[in-house]
């Protein structure tokens, strides 16, 4: 996922963050996951700690995994997307 679609659902979130606080305060836990999975790398081959190598690659993953999954669930009609449109 790009920078830019993160930034833009961030942006919505936090001009929306009194609609939807719950929303608001997942995606600032997935922005938290998945910048320790990019910081994670270092200490990870650093301490030859191979077992985190896949837990960093699930949370540098965590944002584009919850997007797809709720994209999903918006178009099936399971669960509404407001920020959708900021896609």
């Amino acid at each position: 996922m790009e920078l830019a679609v993160l930034q833009r659902i961030k942006h919505w979130l936090v001009c929306h963050r009194h609609d939807h606080p719950v929303e608001y305060h997942l995606w600032d836990a997935l922005l938290t996951m998945w910048l320790m999975g990019w910081v994670g790398w270092l200490p990870t081959f650093m301490f030859d700690a191979v077992w985190a190598a896949p837990l960093c690659m699930v949370a540098m993953a965590a944002p584009t995994l919850y997007v797809t999954w709720r994209l999903k669930a918006h178009k099936a009609r399971r669960l509404r997307c407001d920020w959708a449109v900021a896609i």
